[in-house]
């Protein structure tokens, strides 16, 4: 069941840190069974207080809990959310670096698991957003070559350079040339630990085995349910409704566009920054900015509420 929206003027305002370490596990604890929600595993944090700032929060909260000082920190994610007896709002920052060794000084259970393990934990309904968001990369890269070949060698650039979160949007492929390709690629993607999404309008889309699907607007509105006989889905929005219709049925993250002007759509009119921020607050789901953007626009996007960037140019050029 997937968060519901609520307001934040009248929520609790929780300050939840996703702590790393250097090997990439993620820090969970167990709530005590009189807590709310108790019994069930949390990323830790606390009430954001009067006058404190939510980075002032979260620090405290850390020192309190866990006995760490907070080094470095970036915003993740934005979670609203109604409980029958409470509203909460999950100000989601990942911890970078933190100094001091970690200990549950409330008495609470500590772990440390990778982000795949995280789906295997109980959590409170309002963190599987936040799970979803652990588990995603910050950048999206979208194949949309014509050439068959030319894709093989800019797949491989991608691989090369580290991308572990890849879509091929490759809608002018033959149904022969589109299976070739993922014969090819899906066992490529597999072994380097890189998830693999095929876009609803390739042709053949439903014949491959991809790990994800991303759906195009018109495809998500089609919609009622979500796909299944996939790990992932995924889907292109940009405005409120799509936005909205895409958490109704259950998929994992959007790609919103276009934030900025962009070459291949000079008539469309570009979000802007302010309301790309604004449209981000109508979902709990993990949104990342696509259009007109660069890798060196990702810090940017984050600050501005994206789990990260999408984009073709960006990371091939």
């Amino acid at each position: 069941m997937k968060p519901t929206i609520v307001s934040s003027a009248s929520a609790l305002h929780v300050a939840v840190g996703v702590v790393k370490n250097a090997t990439g596990h993620i820090l969970i604890a167990l709530r005590h069974d009189t807590a709310h929600q108790g019994g069930l595993w949390e990323f830790p944090g606390g009430k954001v207080e009067a006058g404190e700032s939510v980075e002032q929060a979260l620090s405290r909260e850390l020192k309190e809990e866990l006995n760490i000082s907070v080094q470095k920190m970036m915003p993740l994610i934005k979670v609203r959310h109604q409980y029958s007896d409470l509203k909460v709002l999950l100000d989601v920052w990942t911890v970078l670096d933190f100094s001091g060794d970690v200990t549950g000084s409330e008495g609470q259970r500590v772990e440390w698991v990778l982000p795949e393990q995280l789906p295997d934990y109980s959590f409170p309904e309002a963190n599987y957003a936040i799970v979803s968001a652990v588990r995603l990369a910050d950048e999206y890269a979208i194949l949309n070559s014509t050439e068959e070949t030319l894709l093989a060698d800019q797949l491989n650039v991608l691989l090369a350079r580290g991308v572990t979160l890849i879509q091929a949007r490759i809608k002018a492929l033959s149904e022969d040339a589109v299976m070739h390709f993922f014969a090819w690629a899906i066992p490529l993607c597999k072994a380097q630990g890189v998830t693999l999404f095929v876009n609803s309008a390739v042709k053949g889309a439903n014949k491959v085995n991809a790990d994800g699907l991303h759906l195009t607007a018109r495809d998500l509105l089609a919609l009622k349910t979500r796909p299944t006989g996939y790990a992932w889905v995924a889907a292109s929005c940009h405005n409120r409704l799509e936005l909205q219709h895409a958490e109704s049925i259950g998929v994992d993250f959007v790609v919103l566009a276009p934030v900025l002007a962009t070459k291949t759509h000079p008539d469309t009119k570009p979000l802007g920054w302010a309301q790309f921020i604004a449209l981000t607050k109508v979902t709990n789901l993990p949104v990342f900015a696509l259009g007109g953007l660069n890798k060196m626009d990702k810090t940017q996007a984050q600050m501005s509420g994206a789990q990260g960037i999408a984009g073709i140019s960006a990371f091939l050029n």
